[in-house]
């Protein structure tokens, strides 16, 4: 039975990673398309396409009354998003430039609401109010970044506009749609079964989340990166990164604690989550700062952080 739930758990990434990366592809070319600018397409379409998966999760999580499945979810796509990818697109860009006062403000705000849901628990609960609030901070976080105007000149690529670049561009609409709902049933499976296989292993949910949904979640941002660096945009990594974390943090909780309020009577399964959470935001920030880079081997910092975490949460579970 246990092969069961890890075959469809498997199954359910698997689908959830393909659908995640057509969503991205095809989002790709209506931003060229359309013109768009490269640091709105990073930070604004491409940072909600990839967390798209952890919304559909979210989303079906809270209705199926398991809200704390994505709370796990949430604080392990962030932490992957803060040291696996950071650290993967130092290593493969050779390092990761963080120059310019919207980069630097952008990284700060990105590590900042990774934080943001954890202070909002302290007193035991997420509830509609602190969703209301996590909503308002995604506009505020939206706002700053509008008001700059440094990284919005660029476009993302000049693309000319005939008939046949129309229906290119309308196939790619189809696609898109046809991708996310293959989100919203990969979602499913992936939440039936994690459920299953935390009752089996009798492991928490959130620890089932923070390691497991979370990783598989995060296959379509990795996609992302790994093909924004082959085709030479390494500038778009670091938008996309950031604005995932604040998506993560703010839009899918919000949803979640306004569709399910989340009540926590012992923290004990949340705990490692947030102390990592505390120490990637930490050394991200030096990272960012030190150089205004990350170097590859700050780079190799973060990702044994990432490992030192999914061996605390499964050891002390």
């Amino acid at each position: 039975m246990p092969w069961t739930y890890i075959s469809l758990f498997l199954f359910s990434c698997f689908v959830l990673a393909r659908s995640g990366a057509w969503v991205v592809k095809s989002l790709i070319r209506i931003a060229k398309f359309l013109q768009m600018r490269e640091f709105i397409v990073a930070s604004f379409l491409m940072a909600f396409a990839t967390s798209l998966p952890e919304l559909f999760v979210g989303i079906t999580s809270a209705l199926s009354n398991k809200p704390e499945l994505v709370v796990g979810t949430i604080i392990g796509s962030n932490i992957i998003a803060l040291t696996v990818m950071i650290g993967l697109g130092a290593l493969m860009g050779k390092d990761l430039n963080i120059k310019g006062k919207i980069i630097r403000k952008a990284s700060f705000y990105g590590a900042a609401y990774s934080v943001l849901p954890l202070i909002l628990m302290l007193d035991s609960v997420l509830s509609k109010r602190d969703g209301l609030i996590l909503l308002g901070s995604l506009f505020f976080y939206f706002f700053q970044l509008a008001r700059e105007e440094e990284r919005f000149r660029k476009v993302f690529n000049n693309q000319l506009r005939g008939w046949k670049h129309f229906k290119i561009f309308v196939k790619d609409i189809f696609l898109f749609l046809f991708g996310a709902g293959l989100l919203l049933v990969s979602a499913e499976g992936i939440v039936f079964s994690a459920s299953k296989l935390a009752e089996t292993f009798n492991l928490s949910l959130m620890v089932i989340g923070a390691v497991l949904v979370a990783l598989g979640t995060s296959l379509p941002e990795i996609s992302f990166e790994t093909r924004a660096i082959m085709m030479g945009h390494k500038s778009m990594i670091l938008g996309n990164i950031i604005g995932s974390v604040v998506i993560n943090a703010s839009l899918v909780l919000g949803i979640v604690a306004l569709i399910s309020p989340i009540y926590i009577s012992d923290f004990s399964p949340y705990l490692i989550g947030a102390i990592f959470t505390l120490i990637t935001f930490f050394f991200f920030q030096v990272f960012a700062r030190s150089d205004k880079k990350i170097t590859e081997k700050e780079g190799m910092v973060l990702l044994g952080i990432y490992v030192l975490f999914v061996i605390s949460e499964l050891y002390f579970r």
